[in-house]
C-alpha cells in the first residue's frame, strides 16, 4: 500500500494542476522505471507519455460534447521478448475530483496496477500476449483521457479486451458490474480465474439502464474502440466517495490484496489465452452471471437461459392449469384462483401506495433522509409499514371474504397465486431480453419443487413442524440469494440518495425499493396468514414499531448527516464564487452581478445549514434568467435537470478578479451557402471551462467543429460543451455554424463561457474561504471561483 499512500499524499489531483500533470506523473514514471530495472529477460517494457487533444459527444447526463487539450496518459506495454501482435488493456485513472485525495477513486486501482506490473515483469514465465497498462490522467473530466488513448495511440489497435478498474465507494469488495458487450468468453475468463469473485448481471443491467448518474471509461472503450471488457468497482461506503474523507487509511489492506489477486489472475488468464487473439470468433452472445455469496460464480449463455426460463415457466403453467382446470370444478376453481391472484396483486399495490404516502408525508414535512446515517430507521419505518399492510389485507380477506373456507385450501391457493405471478414475470422478462430474469427462475423453480415435495403436507390440517422445516429448506436457496442481492443493492443505492440532486425525493425511492424487496420476500410466506390462527400479535408488534419510528422521525431525532471521524456520512454542498457579465449584440455590458452560488446535492437543500449560517436562507433563492442558456448560471456539467433552480441559493458577494481571466475573441464571421453563418472563436483561460450555446428563435445550430461535427443538445434544448486542458495548452479554436431566417437575422445565438478555477491562487476568494469555514463539520463542501460571460451574435 506504499504506492497508494504516496499518490494520495500528493493531494487532490485535478486535471491541469501541477499535482496531476507534474507531481503524480513524475512519481508514476519513477516507479515504473524502477520496476523495469528489476524485470526479467522474459519480457520487454515500453513506456510512453501521451498528451492527446480531441473532442467527442456523449449521451451521459442528458447529452453534451467534450473537448480536451494536452491531457496526460502514461502508457506501459509489457510484452514477451519476441513481441506480441495482440494485447489486453488494464486501465485506471490517477486524477481526482477537486478537493478530494481520491484514494479509492482511483489511486488504489493505479497502486494495484503498479503491483501487478511488478509481479508480471519479475516472472520468468513468458506471456503469450502483451499487457498494456494505461494510467490515465483525465477520467473525472468525463472520460477524456481514455478517449484520447483509444482513438489516437498507436498501441490501441492491438487491444482485444480490457479490464477497467473503478470505484463507486471506498474499499470493500470490487464488483463486476459491466461486461461485454456480448463476448461471453470474457465472463468465462473471470469465472475461471478470479480467486474472490463478486459479480452480478443484475448490477450490469441496473447500471446500463442509466438510473445511476455515473459512467466509466468502459463506455469509451466500448463505443469508440469497439473493444469488449470487464468493469470492476469498489462499492462499499459510498457515503464518502468523492469527498475529503476518501483517504488511503480507510481502504483496508485486505481489500487491496483481494483486488490485486483477482485482477492479476484475470490478466494472466487473458494474456495467455488463445481466445484473446481470436476474440472476434467468440464475440456473439450474452451471459447470465451471478456469484453465490462471493464463493463462486454461476455463468451460462443467455440463449441457454432463455430456453431454461421458458421450460420452467411452461412446467409451472402446466402444473397450475392441471390444478385449476379439473373437469368437474373448472369454473369454480378458476373463479377462486383468479380471485386469489387479484387479491395478491391488490395487496401488493395497496402496500406500495400506503408506504409511498408515508414517504411523501415525510418528504413534505422536511424529514427526508432521516435514515441516511441510521439505515435501520428505513426498515423500522417503511419495512414494518409494508409488512404490516400486506398481512392486514390478507387477514381482512381471510376474516370477511374467506370466513367459511378451509385454511389449508386457502394456503394452497395463495401459494399457487404467487407461483402464477412469478411464472408470468419470468416469461415477460425473458421475452424482453433481460438476463436478470434468472431471479424469477429461482422464484419459480424452487417453490414449485418444494410444493411437489410436500404436497400432502399442504393438504393436512394444521402446520406441522415437519411441514415448516421442509418448506423452509425448499425456499432456502432463493431467499438466501435475494437477501444477499438486496444487501448489494442497498449498499450501492443508499449512499447515492445523498448525491442524487434536489428533484427526486429519496424517501420515495428507498420506500419503493423496500416495498419491492418486501413483496418478493413475502411472496411465498403470505399464504401462512391463512394457515395460522391469528396475526394479531404480529400486526400489533409491527404497528407499534412503525408508529414509534414515525413519531421519532417527525420529531427530528434522527439527524440525516454525521461527522463521525470513523464513519462519516456528510452532506454535500458545492459553492461557486461567481462573477457574471451579460453583453448585448453590440458588446455593451447590460447587466452584471457577483455572488456565491450554492448547490446542495440532496433533496434537503440548505434547511439544515441555515441555523448555522443564517444568511443562507430562502430569501436568496436563485431566479432563472430565461433569456440565457442554462438560466445564466455557470454549471460545471449539464446536471441542471437534477437540480431545480429554486433549490439553489445566490448569496451576494464582491466581484472576483482572477489573475488569469478568460480571453474570448471572435475571429471571423462568414456567410455560408444555404443561408448559414459560421462564427469562429478563440478562447483561452483556466484548465476547466464550460461553453453554453442557445440558438435564438428562427435559427438552428447545424454544424460545429466539435465532436463528430453534429451538435448534440442537452436536456432543455441548449448546447453544452465541457472543456479542459493539461499543461501548456494553446488557445482553444472552434467554430459554430447556424442557419437563420431573414426575419430573425439580427440576433441568432447567445453564447456564454464559464471559467472554473479549481486550483492555484484564483481558486478561493477570502469571502468564499470565510463562508466555507462557517459550515458545520457534517458538511463536505467543495468550493471554487468562476466567471460567467454571455454574448449575443
Amino acid at each position: 500500500r506504499g504506492y497508494l499512500d504516496d499518490i494520495t499524499a500528493i493531494g487532490p489531483r485535478t486535471v491541469g494542476s501541477p499535482e496531476n500533470e507534474i507531481h503524480t506523473v513524475n512519481y508514476l514514471i519513477e516507479q515504473i522505471k524502477a520496476i523495469e530495472v528489476e524485470s526479467t529477460d522474459a519480457h520487454k517494457i515500453f513506456i510512453d507519455i501521451q498528451r492527446p487533444t480531441g473532442s467527442f459527444s456523449i449521451d451521459f447526463l442528458g447529452g453534451f460534447t467534450s473537448y480536451y487539450a494536452n491531457v496526460t496518459n502514461i502508457v506501459v506495454k509489457l510484452e514477451p521478448r519476441n513481441g506480441a501482435k495482440h494485447a489486453v488493456l488494464s486501465n485506471c485513472h490517477f486524477d481526482s475530483v477537486p478537493n478530494t485525495p481520491g484514494a479509492s477513486d482511483d489511486a488504489v486501482s493505479c497502486s494495484v496496477m503498479l503491483e501487478i506490473l511488478s509481479t508480471l515483469s519479475k516472472s520468468s514465465e513468458s506471456l503469450q500476449h502483451a499487457v498494456i497498462f494505461l494510467f490515465n490522467g483525465a477520467e473525472e473530466n468525463i472520460l477524456q483521457a481514455s478517449h484520447g488513448f483509444i482513438t489516437q495511440h498507436e498501441w490501441a489497435k492491438s487491444i482485444r479486451a480490457f479490464i477497467n478498474l473503478e470505484a463507486a465507494g471506498v474499499g470493500g469488495k470490487e464488483l463486476v458490474f459491466q461486461t461485454g458487450p456480448e463476448n461471453p468468453w470474457l465472463v468465462q475468463a473471470y469465472v475461471s480465474a478470479a480467486e474472490h469473485p463478486f459479480a452480478s448481471v443484475v448490477a450490469q443491467e441496473i447500471f446500463q439502464s442509466g438510473i445511476i448518474p455515473a459512467d466509466t471509461d468502459f463506455r469509451i472503450y466500448r463505443d469508440f474502440g469497439n473493444i469488449p471488457g470487464i468493469d470492476l468497482a469498489f462499492i462499499e461506503n459510498g457515503y464518502i466517495y468523492h469527498t475529503k474523507y476518501d483517504t488511503s487509511d480507510r481502504i483496508l489492506t485486505d481489500s487491496i490484496q483481494r483486488a490485486g489477486d483477482n485482477i492479476l489472475a484475470v490478466l494472466k488468464y487473458l494474456a495467455t489465452s488463445d481466445k484473446l487473439a481470436k476474440s472476434f470468433e467468440y464475440r456473439h452472445g450474452n451471459v447470465v452471471f451471478f456469484d453465490i455469496l462471493g464463493l463462486f460464480v454461476l455463468a451460462y449463455p443467455a440463449r441457454v437461459g432463455i430456453i431454461m426460463n421458458y421450460i420452467i415457466a411452461a412446467i409451472a403453467f402446466i402444473y397450475l392449469s392441471k390444478k385449476i382446470l379439473q373437469p368437474k370444478t373448472k369454473v369454480n376453481n378458476m373463479k377462486k384462483f383468479f380471485t386469489a391472484f387479484g387479491l395478491t396483486l391488490l395487496s401488493w399495490l395497496s402496500t406500495l401506495v400506503t408506504v409511498l404516502i408515508v414517504a411523501v408525508f415525510i418528504s413534505l414535512i422536511g424529514r427526508s433522509l432521516s435514515w441516511y446515517s441510521h439505515f435501520y430507521v428505513s426498515m423500522s419505518l417503511y419495512g414494518t409499514a409494508a409488512t404490516a399492510k400486506l398481512i392486514l389485507v390478507h387477514t381482512l380477506a381471510k376474516k370477511f371474504y374467506y370466513k367459511n373456507m378451509n385454511d389449508q385450501y386457502l394456503g394452497d391457493m395463495f401459494f399457487d397465486a404467487s407461483l402464477m405471478f412469478w411464472a408470468i414475470a419470468l416469461t415477460v422478462l425473458t421475452q424482453i431480453g433481460l438476463c436478470s430474469a434468472f431471479i424469477c427462475t429461482l422464484w419459480v423453480a424452487f417453490p414449485l419443487l418444494t410444493k411437489l415435495m410436500i404436497y400432502k403436507e399442504f393438504r393436512q390440517k394444521g402446520t406441522t413442524m415437519r411441514f415448516i422445516t421442509m418448506y423452509m429448506l425448499g425456499m432456502f436457496v432463493p431467499y438466501l440469494y435475494v437477501m444477499y442481492l438486496s444487501w448489494t443493492v442497498f449498499e450501492m443505492f443508499t449512499p447515492i440518495m445523498g448525491r442524487s440532486g434536489s428533484e427526486i425525493p429519496p424517501d420515495v425511492v428507498l420506500a419503493g425499493l423496500i416495498v419491492a424487496i418486501t413483496v418478493i420476500l413475502s411472496s411465498y410466506f403470505i399464504n401462512f396468514v391463512y394457515l395460522i390462527k391469528s396475526t394479531k400479535t404480529t400486526l400489533l408488534t409491527l404497528s407499534t414499531v412503525f408508529v414509534v419510528t414515525l413519531i421519532l422521525v417527525c420529531s427530528g431525532i434522527f439527524f440525516p448527516y454525521s461527522s463521525d471521524s470513523a464513519n462519516p456520512k456528510p452532506k454535500r454542498v458545492f459553492l461557486q464564487h461567481t462573477s457574471r457579465r451579460f453583453h448585448d449584440l453590440d458588446g455593451n455590458l447590460v447587466k452584471s452581478d457577483s455572488g456565491i452560488w450554492i448547490n446542495g446535492f440532496d433533496y434537503n437543500g440548505i434547511s439544515h445549514i441555515t441555523p448555522h449560517v443564517p444568511e443562507i436562507n430562502d430569501t436568496i433563492r436563485t431566479q432563472c434568467d430565461e433569456s440565457a442558456p442554462f438560466c445564466g448560471f455557470p454549471w460545471i456539467l449539464p446536471v441542471h435537470f437534477m437540480f431545480r433552480l429554486v433549490k439553489n441559493w445566490y448569496l451576494p458577494a464582491p466581484e472576483i478578479l482572477p489573475t488569469s481571466p478568460v480571453q474570448f475573441k471572435v475571429l471571423s464571421k462568414e456567410l455560408m451557402p444555404w443561408n448559414s453563418v459560421r462564427l469562429s472563436f478563440e478562447v483561452s483561460g483556466p484548465s476547466h471551462m464550460s461553453l453554453y450555446i442557445r440558438p435564438h428563435e428562427g435559427s438552428a445550430l447545424s454544424m460545429w467543429s466539435l465532436g463528430d461535427g453534429r451538435p448534440v443538445a442537452s436536456v432543455g434544448g441548449d448546447y453544452f460543451v465541457f472543456y479542459s486542458h493539461g499543461l501548456q495548452a494553446a488557445p482553444w479554436h472552434f467554430w459554430i455554424e447556424l442557419t437563420a431566417s431573414e426575419k430573425h437575422a439580427d440576433e441568432i445565438v447567445s453564447l456564454a463561457i464559464a471559467a472554473h478555477y479549481f486550483f492555484g491562487e484564483d481558486k478561493k476568494s477570502p469571502q468564499l474561504t470565510a463562508l466555507l469555514e462557517r459550515l458545520p463539520n457534517w458538511v463536505f463542501s467543495s468550493g471554487w471561483s468562476c466567471t460567467y460571460d454571455l454574448f449575443v451574435f
